[in-house]
């Protein structure tokens, strides 16, 4: 039990690391567009991104899939991106039924774009479980960690997003504007770097 309890802490510690600050961006600008009347919707996103990082962290974290970070990195950026604009051009309709097409198109792009960020956590996870004889229930812990760290920042983001209307008077509208124009544009900073780099 000790075992899944640290792997569990590294989960939270990692996606809540503002060394990491490129996936609380990502999961920033995914709950942005969100009243609190939305909680469940952004719970359904952030659980579909889960399931996506949890499939590739579990295929590269086997050793089955080797994705160079050079690659990796500048997607990552871009997911950002996609998500902040996303936010930004799609604030009007949130309302719309959870069934509607575009409802299950949002979560299946969650859902991808997890994969890619799971690519991003694996070698930071591949090299804890180096001295590890079994990585199934390490994975599993780290999985739980890093879900729990997002709705963390999902709590911060909806709690930050109602003090700026309840207490600064901002329109929801506003509120998006700020939030996912940042996101935007700190990833296009890091899509550029990590080009560059790469």
């Amino acid at each position: 039990m000790e075992e899944f309890a640290l792997y569990l802490r590294l989960g939270v510690g990692h996606i809540a690391d503002w060394r990491a600050y490129d996936h609380i961006l990502f999961v920033a600008a995914l709950t942005a567009a969100y009243d609190r009347r939305g909680w469940r919707r952004i719970l359904w996103l952030v659980t579909a991104f889960t399931l996506g990082h949890s499939l590739t962290l579990a295929i590269a974290t086997f050793d089955l899939l080797r994705v160079p970070g050079r690659i990796v990195e500048p997607l990552i950026a871009g997911t950002i991106i996609l998500t902040a604009l996303a936010g930004i051009h799609g604030q009007r309709r949130v309302e719309a039924a959870p069934g509607e097409p575009a409802w299950r198109g949002r979560y299946a792009a969650a859902g991808a774009f997890g994969l890619v960020h799971g690519l991003g956590f694996s070698g930071y996870l591949r090299s804890l479980l180096g001295g590890e004889e079994s990585i199934a229930l390490p994975l599993l812990a780290f999985n739980l960690g890093l879900e729990a760290g997002q709705l963390l920042i999902v709590a911060v983001v909806f709690t930050l997003g109602v003090g700026a209307e309840r207490l600064l008077g901002w329109a929801r509208r506003d509120w998006v504007l700020v939030v996912s124009g940042a996101a935007a544009g700190i990833g296009a900073v890091l899509l550029l770097d990590r080009l560059a780099g790469a």
